[in-house]
């Protein structure tokens, strides 16, 4: 399958989801990196959004919570173009109600090639990342071929 770049701009779209025992982990990093947050589009799922508002002391765009529908109008959004960086502090130690939602997310992650951080670490690497503050040229599949495959069933 040929390949294609999309342009990941100098300002991100980025969605911070997280479930309820990651909640206070992902308020922490929020408040050590606002600075560098508030330079970028900040998306996120219901509750998670409205805390992050409040301790940014900024309007972000907020979806339903995740058991509602959120997890997959983010996933929507990323299989759009419409969100180029996703952080989710998921539990996996918790069985959640709507854990293929969960995984249908984190699978158009993959998909769409999108920077994606499940845990504190990985949110630190790659909010440090020099890639941070410039474009960056996202390799992906070209899906034209599979979009052909499937108009012509």
């Amino acid at each position: 399958m040929p390949n294609k770049i999309a342009i990941i701009g100098q300002k991100k779209k980025i969605a911070l989801i997280a479930h309820d025992n990651k909640k206070a982990d992902l308020l922490e990093w929020v408040k050590f990196n606002k600075g560098t947050l508030l330079q970028h589009e900040l998306y996120a799922t219901g509750t998670t959004g409205k805390i992050i508002e409040q301790e940014l002391g900024s309007k972000i765009t907020t979806f339903e919570s995740g058991p509602l529908g959120g997890d997959q109008q983010i996933g929507s959004r990323i299989a759009e173009g419409c969100i180029d960086f996703l952080i989710f502090f998921w539990d996996p130690l918790e069985s959640l109600s709507h854990d293929p939602d969960v995984k249908a997310l984190l699978r158009m992650a993959v998909v769409w090639n999108i920077p994606t951080a499940c845990n504190r670490a990985s949110a630190d690497f790659m909010i440090s990342s020099s890639l941070m503050s410039q474009e960056y040229p996202r390799t992906l599949p070209d899906y034209e071929s599979y979009r052909q495959r499937i108009r012509n069933l």
